[in-house]
């Protein structure tokens, strides 16, 4: 992005928490790591037939193929994992929990992220991380969710 004069800007997940950084910072692109495109042109939450159209007006006007444009950048590896908890219990209000999340972040420092959240919608929470060693990405998430598993 920096190389195209662009900024990362994260923000916490959904799109309403991404919509509002982006009317802050006076953005129009937007999105979040499950697919989510924002074009705050055209509309104020994610919207795949918008994002797929501007897809292919860019195709149309450079006459790239979609292989090309695609490739602007080289994934990091990424492990997501969801763990199901009983109706009722808050493991993320675990001691364990919190000092495993502390361990991962600092275990990934620079070289990742960590998200861990419950769902808005069902008793899970989502542990992904990501970064540039994949076994360390994935004893982080594989960290964590043993640790809620043993707290639900």
């Amino acid at each position: 992005l920096s190389g195209r004069g662009l900024t990362l800007e994260r923000t916490a997940v959904g799109d309403r928490h991404v919509m509002a950084r982006m009317r802050e910072g006076g953005f129009n692109l937007g999105g979040e790591q499950s697919g989510h495109v924002i074009l705050s042109d055209f509309s104020t939450t994610g919207d795949g037939l918008i994002a797929a159209l501007q897809v292919l007006a860019v195709m149309v006007k450079t006459g790239a193929p979609m292989s090309a444009l695609a490739r602007q950048f080289e994934p990091v590896p990424q492990k997501m994992e969801n763990v199901r908890f009983s109706s009722g219990a808050r493991p993320l209000d675990n001691a364990q929990v919190v000092a495993a999340i502390a361990d991962g972040e600092a275990r990934l420092n620079s070289a990742g992220r960590l998200v861990v959240r419950a769902s808005g919608t069902e008793p899970l929470i989502r542990v992904m991380a990501e970064g540039d060693d994949d076994g360390l990405v994935a004893a982080v998430v594989d960290e964590i969710c043993d640790a809620v598993r043993r707290a639900a």
